[in-house]
């Protein structure tokens, strides 16, 4: 990993102006399984992507290899109004639990490295880098629940994400597990790559 470098963004113009860098590698680490994204997929993203891009305290990293985009990773803010919580299917959080100001909870949504470069630490130094700094309670991500995604979620506990419950985001969305972990109390040991 001694030549892969990770470009922190931040706010919406940066994060934005950087799509046409990592999409390529979004579109590659996406058509493999569970996915199996296709163009009329990635044209979804696209368009979430420009969405979430004007969300408060959106962060952006890009890790590279050179010319290489070897993965990449973003999150924002969770609103006051999010739905992430009210998503969960199988578990009811207390109030005082699902309260966002704005500032409280940081959400990850998308952490993928390519095949080539996976098992290199890549995804824990993109992770570091996207928290780096960050004034937040705790953090949240989802991983699907497919055995393939098996490696992913053992990175997360390995990072110390637990476990919250099964998220259901929107009516044709997969299900996902919802995880999250504190930041204060957050350990920081080496991780498992995530082969996405």
């Amino acid at each position: 990993m001694s030549d892969v470098t990770f470009r922190r963004y931040e706010g919406s113009a940066a994060a934005a102006e950087q799509l046409d860098v990592f999409l390529p590698a979004y579109e590659e680490v996406y058509a493999e399984p569970p996915y199996l994204e296709g163009p009329r997929d990635v044209a979804e993203f696209i368009d979430h992507y420009q969405v979430h891009v004007q969300r408060p305290g959106m962060r952006l990293v890009i890790a590279q290899d050179g010319q290489d985009v070897a993965g990449f990773t973003y999150g924002y803010f969770l609103a006051p109004e999010t739905r992430w919580w009210h998503n969960l299917q199988d578990v009811t959080l207390p109030e005082e639990y699902t309260r966002e100001d704005g500032h409280r909870s940081f959400a990850i949504l998308e952490l993928a490295v390519r095949k080539a470069w996976r098992r290199r630490g890549i995804a824990a130094g993109l992770h570091d880098s996207l928290l780096d700094g960050l004034n937040a309670e705790r953090v949240t991500l989802t991983v699907r629940p497919e055995p393939e995604a098996d490696p992913a979620r053992s990175a997360y506990l390995a990072w110390g994400y637990s476990r919250l419950g099964i998220s259901h985001p929107w009516a044709d969305a997969p299900l996902y597990e919802c995880m999250v972990r504190d930041i204060e109390t957050a350990p920081h040991p080496p991780a498992p790559e995530i082969p996405r």
